[in-house]
């Protein structure tokens, strides 16, 4: 599925496709699936030359059905308007292409078991009412759900996204570190404020990012299911998926509380650095954690992190007093270990 997750095997410890396709089936059923109402509407079969597709087989499957929305994103998706069949027998066809943006829907899905490069075909409905026929590998790579979450998603899997985060992060760690210490300015994790909410923020960011990379690398057709019908609401999920969402909310909501007392602690022109700090410390651990994780590295350096971060937070927030001559904080009274300033 190309778009929807980091292009990494699953793991060989992950849990069995069976296990994820019944607690996928579980959910329809519990939930009751629009497209799979339309189709039971007419026949639990879908028709085809090579025999009959299961509906709710397909749909647990596959992802979606007949019915089911999708946007192109490639510069244009390529259809036959003849029978699959006479594709394969090599008989000629003639075909039209489907711009970028343009919105498309599943109308029929056909098995053919010679097919030797793609059995499934995937007939589909455009805005003009035009049908086609497609590989649903070919459909895939060049499509998205109709669905902003999905698009959303899709758009921060994207490998050259992910390139052009790390060159612009690297940017701007380097920029920023260079800036707050010329300027003595306040950073989460060496020199924090006087609250708990950003390094709050900077370890739930890296606590989402390594659960998104296990949620792939253990239940790939889990994510996949979610992808195709994503959900804000938590308790309509699995559990892998139910905690992932619920780490999402909180680090949204704490954020906003994380905005919040910066902008209360701090005058405009610091709180601006700091956020862009703060911001800069979130892209890195996002990056970090989503991509070492793949490779299991991310776990032990997430206890590490999260070790340190509480740590590093829990020092600071038992220095009490201030040094008169430069501002900093201390430990204790006596000499300041930053300006050499004797405090009494």
């Amino acid at each position: 599925m190309a778009g929807c997750y980091h292009k990494k095997t699953p793991s060989s410890f992950r849990l069995p496709d069976s296990i994820q396709e019944a607690q996928i089936s579980r959910c329809l059923q519990a939930g009751g699936d629009s497209l799979l109402k339309q189709s039971d509407s007419t026949t639990d079969d879908w028709q085809g030359a090579a025999g009959s597709v299961d509906s709710l087989s397909f749909r647990v499957k596959h992802h979606y059905s007949q019915g089911f929305n999708f946007v192109v994103t490639s510069d244009s998706l390529m259809l036959i308007r003849q029978q699959p069949e006479e594709a394969v027998n090599r008989m000629e066809t003639d075909s039209f292409a489907v711009r970028r943006g343009k919105g498309i829907v599943v109308a029929d899905v056909r098995i053919l078991p010679n097919d030797k490069q793609d059995s499934v075909w995937v007939e589909i409905a455009t805005e003009d009412y035009a049908f086609g026929w497609v590989h649903e590998g070919h459909l895939l790579k060049q499509v998205d759900p109709d669905d902003p979450i999905s698009q959303f998603i899709s758009i921060f899997s994207n490998i050259h996204l992910l390139i052009f985060l790390i060159i612009i992060s690297v940017i701007a760690v380097g920029y920023l570190a260079r800036k707050i210490l010329k300027q003595n300015a306040h950073i989460v994790h060496f020199n924090d404020i006087n609250s708990l909410y950003p390094t709050l923020l900077a370890v739930i960011v890296a606590l989402s990012a390594a659960f998104y990379a296990s949620i792939q690398l253990f239940a790939p057709e889990t994510w996949r299911e979610f992808y195709f019908h994503p959900s804000l609401n938590p308790f309509s999920q699995p559990l892998l998926l139910n905690i992932f969402l619920v780490l999402v909310w909180a680090m949204l909501i704490i954020a906003i509380a994380t905005v919040d007392d910066v902008r209360r602690l701090l005058q405009p022109a610091e709180a601006l650095l700091y956020l862009s700090g703060l911001a800069a410390v979130c892209a890195v651990n996002y990056i970090v954690f989503s991509v070492l994780t793949l490779y299991y590295i991310g776990y032990l350096l997430l206890l590490a992190y999260i070790y340190y971060a509480f740590r590093i937070y829990m020092r600071h927030s038992s220095e009490t007093y201030y040094c008169g001559s430069c501002g900093r904080r201390l430990h204790r009274k006596g000499r300041c270990p930053h300006c050499g300033a004797v405090n009494e």
